[in-house]
């Protein structure tokens, strides 16, 4: 099954480095210009096949917005899509909204124990996850699968796609860099993954 999948473009707090997890941060121009972009590269990619894919976004506002601009970039209803909640980011919960930087102040052997196995730790609060965590709804999503799909989703559900399909170890999925201006390609059933 091929899924193509895209991050939403940068906001603010990407740019700020904050932890955004499920805050509902709008895009910002640099943000608007990456999903316009991805939009006409899929346009140029998929041509007249893209009446054969779904197309489902996180439920998020600046997931939605990037999946419109790329939509009406290529050329189709920019409100035909669905949303699934499974695709919703990791919770960072108490952290979101501060930079690591600013964590270090008060909560230093926190960050610490967050640097040591980035995987696996959850942050303070309630509705903290772990990517772990996260890895358990978003292989519900992508075991849910049934025909080529377009998504729009977050760098923390893209680094559980790099864990799961092509087996790359715990650390090097949290700390590898999630592009915004790039398209990743997902063969399902082959178990490829590559950015585009």
């Amino acid at each position: 099954m091929l899924i193509y999948v895209i991050r939403h473009g940068q906001t603010d707090w990407n740019a700020e480095r904050r932890l955004q997890g499920q805050k509902d941060i709008p895009l910002n121009a640099v943000g608007r210009a990456q999903a316009e972009a991805n939009g006409l590269f899929l346009a140029s990619l998929l041509g007249e096949r893209h009446r054969d894919f779904d197309f489902v976004a996180s439920p998020l506002g600046r997931t939605r917005e990037t999946m419109e601009i790329l939509r009406k970039a290529m050329g189709l209803d920019p409100l035909a899509y669905r949303t699934d909640d499974r695709l919703i980011e990791v919770s960072f919960g108490s952290w979101e909204g501060s930079t690591i930087k600013e964590l270090k102040v008060d909560n230093r052997r926190g960050v610490e124990e967050r640097a040591c196995n980035k995987w696996h730790f959850i942050p303070p609060g309630d509705d903290a996850e772990s990517y772990e965590i996260l890895s358990w709804r978003t292989g519900s999503w992508l075991k849910s699968v049934e025909r080529p799909t377009v998504c729009v989703s977050h760098g923390g559900v893209i680094r559980t796609f790099f864990r799961m399909l092509a087996n790359v170890p715990d650390h090097d999925a949290a700390e590898g860099s999630i592009p915004q201006d790039k398209i990743l390609r997902i063969d399902r059933d082959a178990g490829e993954i590559s950015w585009l």
